[in-house]
């Protein structure tokens, strides 16, 4: 038997996290770019055929991805030269033109398979891409998830086959059409989270010969690989404390893998030394930054902290409060994902803000009776929405839900300490991006938000509004107090 290795590296939901930080407790740096970069230029040199993939959201995360939209990440992801890279869902947050800049930018091949340009049949971005290394062709292709639809509801140009079962068809459609006898190892880079991995590896006809599901989007850490229908799926977490590592041995003639051993590597520096070149390339970055958002905003009492997203958290609460403040509404609901840092303080800059709520969006605010309301607790507190692929939210002081799991049910809803009744009148704001996906996301129509009453713009911008706030109040003490309950 005539045999090949290769070792895969692979990372996802990246986030633009740059820069290495010491842990609590730890003492030592662990994470970003430069020690990533170091640990795959070590392996690059000590393995003979090595790949570094990366499964979407490269982008959104970070002051400095924020303030070059994207450009700073792209260029510094050259320096890490991954050989395939698909989409995530943030790749879409400065809107499609300038991802299709990024694009241009990028020394390295996107693939996505089932995004496409209406009317005309034609795919958004490269469906495919063959890597030949020492005698291999490794065919890769890569899905995105529905949530990209949310994203590009706006834009009448783009469509996407968004379902398990369309995706399926697509892949089947790349490998009927490109997979031969040279092609060794057939690799799919999705980013629709680890349980959809497993529902679409279900899906897959096993003479389409998919390998490898290297996956992203749920932030999922596992401890080992999930095998469904012949297929290996694995997925690394997010950010750059880690990154997962697949050594894989290949059958040459039946192009399969007989053998393999799976990782997740943490990044420290006892690993690997940092990559000093794109060190200091990423510090020019952040000296133009700290420069421009160096200004003290606030000092809280204490450090708040959001550690997951699937529940209420003391930041959660505090960013919840302070819009809600402003709106003057019974019920705030913001989404957990538009936070994007685990903690925030003592001390606030400017700097510290933007990075943690980057997404400068717009607050409504709408009129719904009490059986809206609690139908819409209902929907968002249930178990299958916080299987870290759904979207969760945080909510202000007023608020107290309690969510049976055992029941499948709302148990009780109250505002101000009151229950809310079916027939009473509660106004509700909501970000811009939810109010635009409510029937998704919070299972609500558009004519049935507006119903009662004309929506009211309380702000263009949600991050002024945090700022003025954290700016009038010091000393703030945040914590979790139950606002959102399940039993």
């Amino acid at each position: 038997m005539k045999t090949k290795k290769l070792t895969i590296l692979h990372s996802n939901d990246m986030h633009g996290d740059f820069l290495a930080e010491i842990k609590e407790g730890k003492g030592k740096l662990i994470g970003g770019l430069a020690l990533l970069s170091g640990y795959i230029n070590k392996v690059r040199q000590e393995e003979e055929n090595v790949l570094f993939v990366i499964s979407g959201d490269m982008v959104q995360g970070s002051l400095i991805d924020a303030e070059y939209k994207g450009v700073s990440t792209i260029e510094i992801m050259n320096y890490l030269s991954p050989d395939v890279v698909a989409l995530g869902n943030h790749e879409f947050d400065y809107g499609l033109p300038h991802l299709l800049f990024l694009e241009k930018v990028a020394n390295f091949p996107i693939v996505n398979a089932n995004l496409y340009i209406k009317g005309y049949g034609k795919r958004l971005m490269v469906p495919y891409h063959i890597v030949k290394i020492a005698g291999m062709e490794l065919l890769f292709t890569g899905v995105i998830t529905e949530k990209i639809m949310d994203a590009l509801k706006q834009d009448p140009l783009v469509g996407s086959f968004v379902t398990l079962e369309d995706a399926s068809r697509e892949i089947g459609k790349i490998c009927n059409a490109y997979k031969n006898d040279d092609i060794d190892l057939t690799i799919l880079l999705t980013h629709i989270g680890f349980e959809s991995d497993k529902q679409l590896a279900k899906l897959l006809d096993p003479s389409w010969g998919v390998d490898l599901i290297v996956g992203g989007h749920s932030h999922t850490f596992l401890e080992k690989p999930e095998q469904v229908n012949n297929t290996l799926i694995v997925q690394a977490g997010n950010g750059t404390d880690q990154i997962g590592r697949f050594d894989v041995v290949i059958d040459d003639d039946t192009n399969r893998v007989i053998d393999y051993t799976w990782r997740l590597i943490p990044i420290n520096e006892e690993l690997a030394p940092p990559d000093k070149e794109l060190e200091a390339f990423i510090e020019k970055y952040k000296t133009v930054v700290d420069k421009k958002y160096s200004a003290m905003v606030t000092k809280l009492a204490t450090t708040v902290t959001h550690p997951k997203r699937e529940q209420e958290t003391a930041l959660g609460n505090l960013v919840a409060d302070a819009l809600a403040d402003n709106a003057q509404c019974d019920v705030m609901l913001v989404g957990s994902g538009s936070i994007r840092v685990k903690s925030l303080g003592p001390v606030v800059t400017l700097k510290d803000l933007l990075a943690c709520f980057p997404y400068d969006d717009s607050v409504s605010r709408y009129t719904l009776s009490g059986k809206q309301l609690k139908q819409l607790f209902s929907f968002i507190m249930r178990p299958e929405n916080r299987n870290s692929e759904g979207e969760c939210y945080q909510v202000n002081k007023k608020v107290k839900a309690v969510y049976s799991d055992k029941k499948q049910q709302l148990i009780s809803l109250t505002i101000n300490g009151q229950p809310v009744t079916d027939n009473g009148n509660y106004t509700l704001c909501l970000q811009g991006y939810h109010a635009s996906n409510c029937e998704s996301y919070l299972n609500i129509r558009t004519s049935e938000l507006t119903k009662m009453d004309q929506p009211k713009v309380i702000t263009t911008s949600a991050q002024e509004v945090l700022e003025a706030y954290l700016q009038d109040h010091t000393n703030l003490k945040s914590q979790i107090e139950g606002r959102l309950v399940y039993q």
